[in-house]
C-alpha cells in the first residue's frame, strides 16, 4: 500500500535527519530569536506573526491526516485513550500557535529561513502523529492503556511538562512586558530590548527550563502514547519506533544545540550570570 510505504519512509527520515542537523547548531546560530539579523530585510519578518504561522501547520496537517489519512478516523470510532492523546495534541498548539504568541509583548524578528524549516518540519510532524494515532498500531497499543501504569505515568509527565513550559515562558514574558513599562527601546543595548537574567522555578538551575519541560512533555506523551522502540539494532529501531517517540527524538536533538548556544550568549553578555546554572538538563547539561 502506497501510503503505508510513504508513512514508514517519512518515519525513517525523522529519525536519521535530526541527529545530522541538529548538531549543526552547536556551531551556527539559527537565525531567530537572540540571534535574529539586526539588518531589515525582505527576508527578515515579523517575530510574533511568522511564529503563529508556523506553528499553526502541525494541528493543521495533525487533523487533516487524523480525518483524511490512509487510516482515517473518525471521532465516534475512536477509543477513549485515543481521544485523550488527540486532545493533548490539540492543546498543546493551542497554546504555543496562538494563546503564548498572542501574549507576548514582543518578539525578535526571524529570518524566513527559520519558519520555512519550521513549517516542513510541522507539516511532517504533525502527519506522521495523526496517522500514527489513526493507525491499527495505535489502536492495538492503546486498547489497554488504562490498565497500564505508563499511559497514567506518561499522562501526568505530559501535564507538568506543559504546565512547567507554560510558568516558565511567563518568566520570560515579565521580563519582556517590565522592558516595555519602562520604556526601555535603547536598540543599541544587545541589539535587543527585552532580554534580562531570567530568576525563579527551574531557572535556578538551567538556563533553558521551557525546552527542558518541552523535553518532561514529549517524553510523557510518547510514553503514554507509543510502545518502547526496539533496540536490538539500527535497523530495527528504525522499524519499530513510532512517531510519538520520534518526535521527542527530534526536539531533543535540535533544541539541545540551540539551548548550549544560548547559555553560551547569556554568559558572553551578562558577566553577573549565575556561573553555577546549566544550560537545559539540571546539575549534568
Amino acid at each position: 500500500m502506497q501510503s503505508e510505504f510513504l508513512y514508514d519512509t517519512a518515519r525513517k527520515w525523522f529519525f536519521l535527519i535530526p541527529p545530522i542537523f541538529g548538531p549543526l547548531q552547536f556551531f551556527i546560530d539559527a537565525p531567530f530569536g537572540r540571534f535574529a539579523p539586526s539588518n531589515d530585510s525582505i527576508f527578515v519578518l515579523d517575530g510574533i506573526k511568522s511564529w503563529i504561522i508556523m506553528e499553526l501547520f502541525s494541528p493543521i496537517s495533525f487533523i487533516t491526516v487524523l480525518y483524511r489519512g490512509p487510516w482515517a478516523a473518525s471521532l465516534s470510532a475512536m477509543s477513549t485513550p485515543q481521544v485523550i492523546l488527540t486532545s493533548l495534541f490539540i492543546i498543546h498548539y493551542l497554546n504555543r500557535a496562538i494563546i503564548s504568541p498572542l501574549r507576548t509583548p514582543s518578539r525578535s524578528k526571524s529570518h524566513i529561513a527559520m519558519p520555512l524549516f519550521a513549517i516542513i518540519f510541522n507539516i511532517v510532524n504533525g502527519a506522521l502523529m495523526g496517522t500514527y494515532l489513526a493507525s491499527p498500531t495505535a489502536s492495538a497499543f492503546l486498547a489497554g492503556a488504562f490498565s497500564r501504569p505508563s499511559f497514567w505515568a506518561g499522562t501526568i509527565l505530559w501535564a507538568f511538562g506543559f504546565m512547567g513550559n507554560i510558568l516558565h515562558d511567563e518568566v520570560l514574558l515579565n521580563i519582556r512586558r517590565k522592558s516595555k513599562a519602562k520604556g526601555k527601546r535603547n536598540e543599541n543595548k544587545l541589539g535587543k530590548e527585552h532580554y534580562a537574567i531570567p530568576h525563579g522555578y527551574l531557572y535556578r538551575y538551567i538556563s533553558y527550563p521551557n525546552y527542558f519541560c518541552e523535553w518532561l512533555e514529549w517524553s510523557g506523551y510518547a510514553l503514554a502514547a507509543a510502545p518502547l522502540p526496539t533496540f536490538i539494532s539500527l535497523t530495527e529501531t528504525m522499524r519499530t519506533v513510532q512517531p510519538p517517540w520520534l518526535f521527542f527524538w527530534a526536539e531533543v536533538w535540535f533544541m539541545i544545540s540551540r539551548a548550549y548556544r544560548g547559555h553560551q550568549w547569556y554568559h558572553k553578555n551578562f558577566p553577573e550570570y549565575p556561573k553555577e546554572r546549566k544550560a537545559v538538563v539540571p546539575f549534568i547539561f
